[in-house]
């Protein structure tokens, strides 16, 4: 049983709902669909399959749901591609026009009064650069800086570049929608700028009188980063989104930055989610480059609570085997990170608060006595997120009556939901206790577990116990 949760893009490689059950039994906590590739029709069978198997299995899978965001794609190339040769020109116009090699479209009308001559334009996450020459009211002159083939919808991004424009389209709206709609968990954000991206789309879902959609940021440009601390404030969660930041930002940066991201979501107690590309080279054979093997390691090591697969298990050939290969990569370098560190540095931002001051003293107790497990009641599951936070060497049981809220916890970081519909009295949160640890970590006699939670559970409204207890 990992602590650190995994996210798995779904797509034509693992649409298959006994595929999708083979991930989650080899380590898959969370499905995420990407709005800018799967259709509504997919998106509704890949969440009926997973349903399925959440019943069948008496399991919890959480589902993510990725607007599209206002990004800017290419239109589409005669033959669905076109080859870029270094030194040649190339025209980029607005209107919507077939590509080739001398010319081709853009998905946002505006970009020619957003950019200037000499600013640089990146094709395929970076793979071609353009420099902007020369412009007019229909198109743009570039000069092509690179030789590289470009297909159909691919991304299109100007660094530094902030675009007039809203940060919500008429698609993300209707996609807002059918996340309700559907009853999805979490909704991750794309290119959000400031925080009051966030905020137009946590208006929206209250509108719609949903308040359990947990809403995760995508940081993936610099102006992002400038308002971070007040991005964080007001999500749930942020995404290293390292495919786009590395576009917009300089590669060498984006190592530093993932690092600075997990270390601020954990001292504001918010999910902290590290994508893109980290065992890219299993999308086509079995076994990952040493390199990702440290690449996901060290996510670990920093404290990530998530770690997320995109292309390697939309379209790679070994979905499967890249679950079961992140799993086993996260287990073990888990055994390395420092507990007692994590503890005394959160402890420092702790605000002093009954809930709080409990979390802590059962996570050091169970890092001090060797517990087994903590077992924690929980109605919304703000007891279980605050003793994550302080990142016990043991895994947090949540005990809920609510359904929604072990979804809603598939995210953070060592916790795993368990539902249980008695819980009237002290009895019977001993008794679930008991069963719980018996039967889903399969402890035994001499095991040591605490259990914590607030009593009496309609009434209280923060943690007011703890006990240790030896099986």
């Amino acid at each position: 049983m990992n602590k650190t949760k995994i996210i798995a893009t779904i797509g034509p490689s693992s649409k298959n709902k006994e595929t999708l059950k083979e991930m989650f039994l080899n380590g898959m906590n969370v499905i995420r669909l990407n709005l800018s590739h799967s259709t509504h029709d997919f998106s509704r069978q890949i969440i009926k399959n997973v349903r399925e198997i959440n019943k069948e299995l008496n399991v919890h899978i959480g589902i993510m749901m990725d607007l599209t965001g206002p990004d800017i794609r290419v239109g589409s190339f005669k033959n669905g591609k076109a080859k870029l040769n270094k030194g040649s020109k190339v025209k980029i116009y607005m209107a919507d026009i077939e590509g080739d090699e001398t010319k081709f479209s853009v998905s946002y009308p505006n970009l020619i009064n957003d950019i200037k001559c000499n600013d640089c334009v990146k094709l395929d996450d970076g793979k071609i650069e353009l420099v902007v020459l020369d412009k007019n009211s229909e198109y743009l002159l570039c000069e092509v800086k690179n030789n590289g083939v470009v297909k159909n919808h691919k991304s299109l991004n100007v660094p530094g570049i902030k675009f007039s424009r809203s940060f919500l389209s008429p698609k993300d709206i209707e996609d807002i929608n059918f996340a309700n709609e559907m009853d999805i968990d979490f909704l991750s954000l794309s290119y959000v700028g400031c925080h009051q991206d966030i905020l137009e789309v946590r208006k929206m879902l209250k509108d719609l009188n949903n308040d359990h959609i947990q809403l995760i940021a995508k940081i993936e440009n610099e102006n992002s980063l400038d308002d971070i601390d007040e991005i964080i404030r007001v999500c749930d969660g942020v995404m290293v989104a390292r495919g786009d930041l590395g576009v917009e930002i300089p590669m060498e940066r984006v190592p530093g930055i993932q690092k600075m991201l997990i270390t601020k979501c954990h001292t504001a107690g918010k999910i902290s989610i590290v994508a893109t590309e980290m065992l890219a080279s299993m999308e086509n054979v079995i076994r990952p480059t040493r390199a990702e093997v440290s690449d996901v390691a060290n996510a670990v090591l920093d404290g990530a609570d998530t770690i997320m697969l995109s292309g390697e298990t939309t379209i790679g050939k070994y979905p499967v085997e890249t679950i079961n290969m992140m799993s086993r990569i996260a287990s073990v370098a888990e055994t390395d990170i420092n507990y007692l560190d994590l503890l005394d540095k959160t402890m420092r931002t702790e605000k002093q608060d009954i809930t709080g001051s409990i979390s802590y003293s059962v996570v050091e107790c169970a890092n001090r006595l060797k517990c087994s497990a903590i077992i924690a009641t929980t109605k919304t599951g703000y007891t279980a997120r605050k003793i994550s936070r302080f990142r016990p060497n043991c895994p947090i049981i949540a005990l809920t009556p609510n359904e929604r809220t072990i979804r809603a916890l598939t995210l953070s970081f060592g916790i795993y939901g368990k539902f249980v519909d008695e819980m009237q009295n002290f009895d019977d949160i001993m008794k679930n206790a008991y069963k719980v640890s018996k039967e889903k970590l399969n402890l035994g006699s001499g095991d040591k577990i605490i259990i914590t939670g607030g009593y009496p559970l309609e009434i209280v409204k923060s943690t007011n116990f703890m006990k240790i207890d030896q099986l």
